[in-house]
């Protein structure tokens, strides 16, 4: 038994857009989401545009779920980058999905402190429970699950990222019932992180 087995990069989410078709109408941004996009570009020198590459990629991700090839070609010509260079970006961080994802992308970190405290047991309910592999998405397409590195709450482990939002200390026991909870009553059943909750009161 291993707490850190090989993961693969290779496959699930971080696809490359030369094997990704060009399905689909060309991507364009929302106006408000266009608008958003010059606002935050207008922080930066006009030679310096391309900087805003990584919050385009978020709007686009926003917008439709995925960063597909359309939207990494229409986001080149927007930021003045070519689609190589944001086919780069997106298949080098991982917080970017190339493929389409569920409603709710189940991030659990299985680094050293999950990897103890159940991580690999969260997942392995979570599986069981949608009836998925980790990089699979379920037949409802609601749920994706993922295996991430260490997530940056070591002392609030298990830890799972639903979408933008933390789920801390998720005992195995409970993980099935955090996949009911999300489906009848959606984020607010999820715990936050810690730090936020504290720092409300």
């Amino acid at each position: 038994m291993t707490f850190h087995p090989k993961m693969s990069y290779e496959s699930g989410h971080q696809q490359s857009a030369r094997e990704l078709p060009e399905e689909g109408e060309p991507f364009t941004f929302t106006p408000e989401n266009l608008a958003r996009l010059e606002e935050i570009a207008a922080h930066y020198p006009p030679d310096r545009r391309r900087s805003a590459l990584l919050p385009a990629l978020y709007l686009v991700q926003k917008q439709q779920g995925f960063v597909s090839r359309r939207a990494m070609v229409a986001v080149g010509q927007l930021i003045g980058v070519t689609p190589a260079e944001v086919e780069d970006v997106v298949s080098y961080y991982t917080m970017f999905y190339a493929k389409p994802v569920g409603t709710y992308v189940l991030q659990v970190c299985r680094t050293l402190s999950c990897a103890l405290n159940g991580a690999e047991r969260v997942t392995d309910v979570l599986s069981r429970k949608l009836g998925i592999k980790p990089g699979e998405t379920d037949a409802t397409g609601m749920f994706t699950l993922i295996e991430v590195e260490c997530l940056g709450a070591c002392d609030r482990a298990p830890v799972v990222l639903v979408n933008d939002h933390w789920h801390e200390c998720l005992k195995p026991e409970d993980a099935a019932q955090l996949v009911d909870d999300l489906r009848s009553q959606g984020p607010g059943v999820l715990s936050g992180c810690h730090l936020c909750v504290e720092g409300k009161k």
